[in-house]
């Protein structure tokens, strides 16, 4: 057999087969779309003609059974049913299968498709009382011309059946009488004839051609039609395009060699030329750019079938949206997201998209809809994968999370909802009940966003329980060609790709001092934001350079998904138009580099992946910077939750903060006051000993001021001093911890007066001076109590002021968490509630509290903000015993000495 004559085969089929998929679905959808039906028909009627020339026997038997049942269904004898478009479906597998092993073996295989071939030409077999023709295909709109799967077209599939065994009740597919149709022209019905042996460009010339004869057009006239098009358009083949992407690569490389030679002389002759190259040779890169382009809607073509057949399987009715499936981008990258696309429709079917009861219980539509959205962006694609499914539930992650064991029960306390669904990306981590055939086994979303980074994109994730889930995914538009940064740290050259950078800053000596540290994290305050910064040449473990304040820095701020942060690096070069180069096999699995490129100069250069240098980081600096955005726009709201501070500095100038009401007295002591007691310092105070404990260091080696600034603590009868460098200031300010705290004494940081402040744990500096400061001798007066707040920040001072009385403590982020603590039946005594909280109210918690337990075994406590007569009446209409100023220590000590003294133990507190 003529190899090239196998090649154009193959090559036309795949082509011709490359939408029907999509076309079938669409049909069924679609019964009475006559001109679909007839370029469904020909695509296989075409395959068969050529089979026979070609000796393909079996692959011949299977398209002729096919086009069987289809020119029964064009011919108004058969309905396009469910069961119908199934076996037809069947048919084009088998043919697809077919096909491949030709493709790889040259040879057709021997494969048995006599059962497939006799189901199908039963059906074909099977006709209604009278038949009748179709109705004449009526003239195609040019927006029909995708073969039904327009940009915004909803393909609807409704689980069925299988068509099962065909012998055992042949009515089953007995077809409906369809009504008389008007008589067709001659030249129409000659319109659905196609020479086996002709040639064809695609769909749209097909679909135009059997629109033309329906409207009486010669067949002179509709073949002149076909000879244009194919006049148009020719076929390359791949391997074509990708080595004339290559030889334009090694052009560009030399154009930028050229460059480096010219731009340092002002007046050579070759200035011009290279000039002319220059503007020549970025024409060329956009024209062959533009022949690897391909739309968006050839990644997409499997997915209405894979719509259709997880909608049988999980017997679901899902409709599936498709908008903006002309957005082109490189082949490359549309190879790369074909399988993360499909691993997160299959997830939105599987997952999110519930059975019709169930949504229609819901009020919802019986039909879920899985929609796809694409369209260019800032040189970015944006694809949105959305459902209006259950969404994900939190709590259901929360607990996986900690099953397995990949945090602990106060790391999840302190992470938004949005943070703590991003587990849903770790290997091998699933919530699903049953493991499936589709899914469930926890193998898929962090192939999605391992894929994604690989090309250098981002995923995000988005749900809402009870109303759906929306995936935004951001990639390049090509890998091959790309405008980079060129920057040096530690002596070397990296690329940084500028579709990722924001910006660039440059600080001199005297800014440097605007830098502050968190944690040991680097913090810049550019304009309205705090910045994280990262070296570069920590994140590639290369020798560090001098300090920060031995010369100028060089910041280049990155965006990464939602999140930036300044990259600092010794140098910043030029912006090139660069190669991209593939890693080698040895280099291919470390994140922080996307490829390597050649620079004018003939240096061979790393590129920098921006996601995988954060990564390398452990995710410090998006972690970091999305805390402190939180926590920015958390200290504009909340305005009636605003706390006394007592502000001070320790001997490293950092500026650190307490809650006053903890704060019994600021005290100043001489250094003759102050007294050593083995390993402890001591003051003689009110006729006691004060122990005294740094707020820094140890007490052989801390620094001690004459007089020495000291804030006291005080709980009944005991004492402790806290040695501070200075006393700051008295401010209000609403709190709102985000950052936790990374090191002993520090619970976490906040924003006051427009900078990081760190809020310290009261709690590791009571034990210090005294290690039993919370043990209670009378376990009499021992309360169990719930503290319900939607603040970290205010559930630790509780906890603080609580656990200091004796009392133990559990503490709950909201009224559903609460809620779910008492289901499982635990008790308390006292159950300490906010009001203002998301989600669920401290009212609306009191009032359901109030009718599952009449008897009212817990006495509640409202702590609020909102002091005034009307506010208190509301509050304690819904059922609460008590109303307390938000946050006052004593008299929260007060009522829980109250209740000790009212309330019998039966119990409950032990």
């Amino acid at each position: 057999m003529d190899e090239d004559i196998l090649q154009e085969f193959l090559a036309e089929s795949w082509e011709n087969l490359a939408q029907l998929d999509t076309e079938v679905v669409a049909l069924e959808k679609e019964p009475s779309n006559s001109p679909l039906l007839a370029s469904i028909f020909r695509t296989i009627h075409t395959i068969k003609g050529t089979c026979g020339f070609l000796g393909f026997e079996h692959l011949g038997k299977v398209a002729h059974a096919t086009e069987n049942v289809l020119g029964k269904m064009r011919d108004g004898e058969l309905d396009v049913t469910n069961e119908a478009i199934s076996l037809v479906l069947d048919g084009v597998d088998t043919i697809k299968h077919l096909l491949e092993t030709i493709e790889k073996t040259k040879a057709e295989p021997e494969l048995d498709t006599s059962a497939l071939i006799h189901k199908l030409d039963l059906l074909a077999s099977l006709s209604s009382p009278v038949s009748q023709p179709r109705h004449a295909p009526a003239p195609i709109q040019p927006h029909a011309l995708s073969g039904g799967t327009t940009a915004s077209q909803p393909v609807n599939f409704q689980g069925s059946e299988s068509i099962g065994d065909l012998n055992s009740d042949p009515t089953n597919l007995a077809t409906t009488v369809t009504p008389p149709a008007p008589v067709v022209s001659a030249n129409a019905s000659k319109a659905a004839e196609v020479d086996p042996g002709s040639s064809r460009t695609g769909k749209p010339a097909t679909l135009a051609t059997a629109a033309n004869g329906t409207n009486g057009e010669s067949d002179s006239e509709s073949e002149g039609r076909r000879s244009a098009a194919v006049d148009l358009s020719i076929r390359v083949n791949v391997e074509v395009l990708d080595k004339l992407m290559n030889l334009v690569g090694e052009l560009v490389l030399t154009r930028n060699q050229l460059l480096q030679m010219v731009r340092g002389e002002d007046e050579s002759r070759f200035q011009v030329p290279v000039t002319h190259l220059n503007r020549v040779t970025t024409d060329l890169q956009e024209g062959v750019m533009k022949t690897r382009m391909q739309p968006i809607g050839n990644a997409w073509s499997k997915l209405p079938r894979l719509v259709r057949d997880l909608s049988q399987v999980t017997s679901k009715q899902i409709e599936l949206e498709m908008h903006g499936a002309e957005t082109e981008l490189d082949r490359t990258v549309l190879d790369a997201i074909k399988d993360p696309l499909t691993h997160m429709v299959r997830n939105s079917a599987d997952h999110g998209i519930e059975k019709a009861e169930i949504r229609r219980k819901q009020g919802k539509a019986e039909s879920g809809t899985i929609r796809l959205k694409a369209f260019h962006e800032g040189g970015h694609v944006i694809i949105h994968v959305e459902d209006d499914g259950a969404g994900i539930h939190v709590e259901r992650v929360r607990q996986k999370v900690l099953e397995k064991g990949l945090a602990t029960e106060s790391d999840l306390a302190h992470l938004s909802e949005e943070e703590i669904l991003q587990f849903i990306f770790l290997p091998g981590f699933s919530t699903a009940e049953t493991v499936t055939s589709v899914s469930g086994r926890g193998v898929g979303m962090d192939v999605v966003r391992t894929a994604i980074e690989r090309i250098g994109g981002t995923v995000e994730l988005r749900s809402q329980w009870g109303q759906g889930t929306t995936i935004r995914i951001k990639i390049p538009l090509t890998l091959a060609i790309i405008s980079a940064l060129v920057v040096s740290s530690s002596g070397q050259s990296f690329a940084i790709p500028q579709l990722g950078i924001v910006e660039l800053v440059r600080l001199s000596v005297d800014d440097l001092i605007r830098i502050e540290r968190i944690h040991d994290q680097r913090i810049f305050r550019l304009r309205d934001r705090l910045l994280p910064l990262l070296r570069l040449s920590d994140a590639l473990k290369l020798p560090s350079l001098p300090p920060d304040n031995e010369g100028d820095m060089s910041i280049v701020v990155v965006q990464v998904g939602d999140e930036q942060f300044g990259l600092i690096v010794d140098e910043v070069f030029d912006t090139q138009e660069i190669v991209v180069k593939p890693l080698g096999s040895i280099l291919k699995d470390l994140r922080v580099y996307q490829g390597t490129t050649i620079l004018g100069d003939g240096r061979v250069i790393m590129i920098l992946d921006v996601a995988g240098t954060a990564a390398a980081l452990g995710g410090t600096a998006s972690r970091t910077q999305r805390e402190l955005r939180n926590l920015q726009q958390d200290a504009g709201n909340g305005e009636n939750d605003k706390t006394s501070l007592l502000l001070f500095s320790t001997p490293h100038q950092e500026t650190m903060a307490v809650p006053l009401g903890l704060v019994a007295r600021l005290e100043e002591f001489s250094l003759k006051q102050i007294e050593q007691v083995g390993e402890q310092l001591v003051v003689q105070y009110r006729g006691d000993l004060l122990p005294l404990i740094p707020i820094r260091g140890n007490s052989r080696d801390v620094q001690r001021l004459d007089p020495q600034p000291v804030v006291v603590f005080s709980d009944n009868s005991r004492m402790m001093g806290l040695m501070v460098n200075k006393i700051e200031d008295i401010i209000e300010e609403t709190i709102t911890i985000r950052m936790q705290g990374k090191r002993p004494g520090v619970f976490g940081t906040t924003v006051v007066g427009g900078k990081a402040t760190e809020i310290i744990d009261i709690q590791h500096y009571l034990t210090q001076a005294n290690p039993h400061w919370f043990h209670r001798e009378d376990e009499r007066n021992r309360l169990r109590v719930l503290a319900i707040d939607d603040s970290p920040f205010f559930r630790q001072l509780l906890q603080t002021a609580i656990e200091a009385d004796g009392h133990k403590i559990v503490t709950a982020s909201g009224g559903h968490q609460a809620q779910q603590i008492i289901e499982r039946g635990e008790q308390f005594d006292v159950i300490i509630c906010d009001i203002e909280m998301p989600q669920m109210t401290g009212c609306e918690f009191a009032q359901w509290y109030c009718r599952r337990d009449q008897q009212k075994q817990s006495s509640l406590i409202a702590m609020t903000s909102l002091l005034g007569e009307e506010h208190r009446q509301r509050i304690l209409k819904s059922g609460f015993d008590h109303f307390l100023a938000k946050f006052n220590p004593q008299e929260l000590s007060s009522s829980m000495a109250q209740i000790c003294r009212m309330q019998p133990h039966s119990g409950v507190s032990a």
